[in-house]
């Protein structure tokens, strides 16, 4: 990473530093588990994301991680960060603004209308999840919003299993990320 890039990591803690002590937008309890969780394992699997991915979409994306980190690494990624609470989009927004990160929406809506629009459908690069249980139809629509060979990037911690996954969708693999919080990224591909 460059100077700039660890300068915007920087940036994005301080922020949500600030403003988790106005609102609740992650347990920052341990701060240097904190950071494995909010910057590390998201500055790890940028590197598992294909070169030519253009578009990511992270799915309720709360306190910006692992969608913020993932596009500091990554800067050529368009990003749309989805996330249901109006405060935490107001912050997501605001992190956007003050690390000048371009080519950043925010949605304040519920995934699974987002994802429906035909604007959506068949043309995201990468999708990324973390802290979202997800059934068998919620999986078929991240799915339908990656286009064929996509990826879906799938934060897990602990003893959180590798999930299973409907056609189109296939594991791919199971990447360790953090061993002291034993964690993984699942990436799962869109095949055919």
């Amino acid at each position: 990473m460059s100077e700039h890039q660890v300068a915007q990591l920087v940036g994005y803690l301080t922020l949500l530093y600030k403003w988790n002590d106005r609102m609740n937008l992650t347990a920052l309890d341990d701060p240097d588990l904190a950071v494995d969780r909010l910057i590390v394992e998201p500055t790890i699997a940028a590197a598992q994301i294909d070169g030519g991915a253009r578009t990511l979409v992270d799915v309720g994306s709360g306190g910006g991680s692992p969608a913020i980190p993932l596009k500091i690494a990554r800067p050529d990624l368009d990003l749309t960060m989805i996330e249901v609470k109006t405060r935490k989009s107001v912050f997501l927004r605001e992190v956007a603004r003050h690390l000048d990160l371009k080519g950043c929406v925010v949605e304040t809506s519920r995934f699974e209308a987002v994802l429906s629009r035909h604007t959506f459908q068949g043309c995201v690069d990468v999708v990324s999840i973390r802290a979202v249980r997800a059934d068998a139809g919620q999986l078929r629509l991240f799915g339908d919003a990656l286009s064929p060979g996509g990826q879906q990037l799938w934060f897990l911690s602990g003893a959180q299993g590798v999930p299973d996954v409907p056609p189109p969708l296939a594991v791919e693999r199971d990447v360790p990320l953090v061993s002291a919080l034993q964690s993984h990224l699942v990436i799962i591909r869109k095949v055919g």
